[in-house]
């Protein structure tokens, strides 16, 4: 849900910070008031377009941040931020963008800064905006096949999969036959270039850990005079002239006399023995050390070469040995391919052919399902619809089925078709013209979409517009009934819808010292009596006005009641 917006220096609003509850929400107030401008504020917080136009008069940029609470970890938002590498924390989603006096915006998902796209894709998991066609998900004929596979669970999800497996490994082989049957001097040219490519990664012979091992021969050659000094020093110190090994040996012998005539010192002679001979091993490895070295600057030279040799085919092919060897190998692979393509060709041809075979299968299976699952939609929807008056209304799930042009959503395109008065032709739900019917139509389908779609917040501005009476009532319970299922935010002229909220915003603005500034406050059960009573007759509220809104807050009351 969305938690809390605010928003700064955003057309007539100063500073506004509006938290917002579970279920629905009603925004009333005057018109002009700024409860549009509200929900204008939001649109660009998930990505709508914006303009200077937007910044308050007088100030550098207008700014607005929200927070959205996501309580289901299966959240398609998930999903979608783990694709451009943001992180949700806690169930955390905060959006904020920036709009300068120029025009340009600062967008952020979770303070990581983002492209607009990036933030209009994340904010199309979280609002849905009717009302703003940018945000119009089942406007959009290209959500209408995931709508309907949304609304058939797990026996579509689980025929989509396997469907989707096969059309992954057809999809790859038919990639590999389209490599192997391009342009031939394409085909010749990259032949040339990956010999080339083998025969200098063969002719380096590289062997793994090769150049680690060269790195340490080097730093051992770079510091030679101070190693070889080292341990000379160490050596003459315990041999030497110093006799450092005979001080230790006498104290060896003393410790010995010392312990035969008193116990007491037994286990400190012991240690000093063993550090004795301890020492003793140590200096002949020392000595060992000292004859075995060597310097050969001529060896610091060729191990410069070789690291150079390594390093420049590390950058050609590979961050490593064992990234280059294994492009080699790959290659290698490409080649023989490309020496034998008509044999490889005829190979992925028959692959392809069963691959087909296996699709048709799964997709005529899929589709069958899906046409099922339409046919208990069509129901659900012509139901919603009589509930909202309109039960001249034919809805359908349109399906065209194309067996040559293979996808990974299957066989099947889908458009939902209407036909709002008898008589008339089915059209796609996109050439529907806007109105009060299309408001109706719309608000059946979220009614049963909302359970499905994932969607965090879903926003109806005006949906009311042009309806009263029965009508009017039915749009309020409809409203009602999605808000169930989502965050519902309503801007709303009705009484009706007004009386169906769980909590009720008014808009109102005001001048100060020149300045129009827009105020929200949340109303109190009196104050929400006052406001429906405003709804319902204008600006004269009258007792009968005040029992007809105590009346519809009752209604609503017991129209909530499960």
């Amino acid at each position: 849900m969305l938690n809390e917006i605010s928003i700064r220096n955003f057309a007539i609003i100063e500073a506004l910070s509006i938290p917002f509850e579970k279920g629905l929400t009603v925004l009333s107030g005057e018109t002009g008031a700024g409860k549009s401008i509200i929900i204008d504020a939001v649109h660009l917080l998930v990505g709508g377009r914006g303009s200077a136009e937007f910044v308050r008069h007088g100030e550098d940029k207008a700014e607005i941040e929200g927070l959205f609470l996501l309580d289901d970890l299966n959240h398609p938002c998930y999903k979608k931020a783990e694709e451009f590498g943001i992180e949700i924390e806690d169930g955390m989603v905060v959006l904020r963008r920036d709009i300068s006096k120029n025009g340009k915006s600062v967008c952020r998902i979770n303070g990581k800064l983002v492209t607009i796209s990036t933030l209009r894709e994340v904010g199309s998991t979280l609002v849905d905006i009717h009302g703003q066609h940018e945000h119009q998900e089942l406007m959009d004929e290209s959500r209408h096949l995931p709508l309907l596979d949304q609304f058939g669970g797990q026996k579509i999800a689980k025929s989509h999969n396997e469907y989707e497996n096969i059309f992954r490994s057809y999809d790859q082989t038919m990639k590999k036959i389209n490599n192997l049957t391009e342009n031939e001097q394409q085909m010749a040219h990259r032949l040339d270039l990956i010999q080339f490519q083998l025969e200098e990664i063969r002719n380096a012979d590289l062997k793994l850990n090769e150049d680690e091992e060269l790195i340490e021969e080097k730093q051992k050659l770079s510091n030679f005079e101070r190693i070889f000094e080292a341990l000379q020093i160490s050596f003459n110190a315990l041999q030497g002239e110093q006799k450092g090994m005979d001080w230790v040996g006498l104290a060896m012998s003393q410790m010995q006399t010392a312990s035969e005539l008193d116990s007491n010192f037994q286990e400190l002679s012991e240690s000093v023995s063993n550090s004795f001979y301890q020492l003793e091993d140590s200096m002949r490895t020392l000595r060992n050390e000292l004859d075995l070295m060597e310097y050969n600057p001529g060896r610091l030279n060729e191990i410069e070469e070789r690291l150079n040799e390594i390093n420049g085919l590390k950058r050609k092919y590979g961050q490593s040995i064992e990234a280059t060897l294994e492009y080699a190998s790959k290659i290698e692979e490409e080649i023989e391919t490309i020496l034998n393509k008509e044999t490889h060709i005829e190979q992925l041809q028959k692959t392809a052919a069963s691959l087909r075979e296996d699709l048709l299968v799964e997709g005529e299976e899929l589709s069958r399902l899906r046409r099922k699952t339409a046919v208990n939609l069509t129901k659900l929807i012509h139901k919603e619809l009589k509930e909202l008056y309109m039960e001249k209304t034919v809805f359908e799930v349109n399906f065209t089925m194309d067996k040559e042009t293979f996808s990974k959503n299957g066989l099947d395109i889908v458009e939902f078709y209407l036909s709002t008065n008898p008589g008339e032709p089915l059209k796609p739900l996109s050439k529907i013209a806007s109105g009060g019917e299309l408001s109706r139509i719309m608000l059946a389908l979220k009614s049963i979409f909302s359970k499905h779609q994932g969607v965090t917040s879903i926003i109806f501005d005006e949906v009311d517009t042009g309806v009263s009476g029965r009508v009017a009532q039915a749009i309020a319970e409809k409203i009602h009934q999605v808000a169930k299922d989502s965050q519902v935010l309503c801007i709303s002229h009705l009484p009706q819808v007004a009386a169906m909220a769980d909590s009720h915003l008014f808009i109102s603005k005001n001048t100060k010292a020149g300045r129009t500034k827009t105020t929200v406050k949340s109303l109190g059960d009196e104050e929400k009596i006052k406001e429906i009573g405003r709804m319902i007759s204008g600006v004269e509220i009258t007792d009968l006005t005040r029992e007809h809104a105590k009346e519809l807050l009752l209604m609503a009351k017991q129209v909530k009641i499960p």
